[in-house]
């Protein structure tokens, strides 16, 4: 066996994929606790050594990666996201700029990389972002329309909400997620116009109960889609496993 075959051998062991989640992990707490004065007062020195040795030990996977896989390495989608995340870290900047250094929490997100569970998810996610596309622009029309109505009806009288056009968007935005809709902003605007009800009511029963429920029923059917998919592909590579079984006894069958 050649060293790239050890290699290749110890970062796709289970044990070895378990140790980088249990750091991801323990890194996550080190920046959560960098944000506390009181625990860097106390121990600000011992935490940052810490986090160094997290982002060495990610420095290394990545290294060992790229010897046991060379140019293969990134073709993987999810060892780009996990060479980027860990390049943002070695940034000179990042310890200068408050946001560079803010978006070391980005490691956090490798988690999702060495979780298979989790990948599934994501995947699931990008693969409706096509059909929410679809579904977006209909919100948009909805959100448009609506908001150019709420102007000419309401505006005069509420500028605040439905002074311009920017405004009745994020008022009606605000309506739509259900936040103090009723007494903070229609019951106001039905005191000096008593049917606006009949505006807001649909406008609620059409994007709140219509269009993000049909969002929600995208996502998950991507994530079954993607389930079953992983799971043919599961079943396939075990029908595959016993065929070459089945070929090797045959052959060791005497004739």
């Amino acid at each position: 066996m050649t060293l790239r075959d050890r290699v290749t051998a110890i970062v796709e062991n289970p044990q070895f994929q378990r140790f980088i989640i249990g750091v991801i992990i323990f890194n996550a707490v080190l920046l959560g606790l960098e944000t506390s004065d009181t625990v860097m007062g106390a121990a600000g020195g011992l935490i940052l050594m810490l986090d160094a040795l997290c982002l060495y030990i990610f420095v290394a996977e990545i290294i060992l990666k790229l010897f046991a896989y060379r140019f293969a390495f990134f073709r993987s989608g999810w060892n780009i996201f996990d060479f980027a995340i860990v390049g943002i870290a070695l940034v000179p900047a990042a310890q200068s700029f408050s946001v560079l250094r803010a978006l070391r929490i980005l490691r956090v997100l490798r988690v999702i990389s060495a979780t298979p569970s989790l990948r599934r998810v994501v995947e699931g996610f990008l693969t409706a972002l096509p059909g929410m596309g679809s579904v977006f622009m209909l919100m948009s029309l909805i959100f448009y329309i609506g908001s150019v109505m709420a102007t000419k009806l309401f505006g005069d009288a509420f500028p605040e909400w439905f002074g311009s056009l920017g405004a009745s968007a994020y008022s009606l935005f605000q309506i739509m997620t259900l936040e103090s809709w009723s007494m903070g902003i229609v019951r106001p605007v039905m005191e000096q116009f008593p049917y606006a009800w009949a505006f807001f009511v649909p406008f609620i029963m059409v994007t709140t109960f219509a269009v993000v429920n049909l969002l929600v029923g995208l996502i998950v059917n991507s994530m079954q889609d993607a389930h079953a998919e992983e799971s043919n592909a599961a079943t396939d590579t075990y029908r595959d496993e016993v065929l070459k079984r089945l070929e090797a006894i045959e052959k060791r069958l005497p004739k």
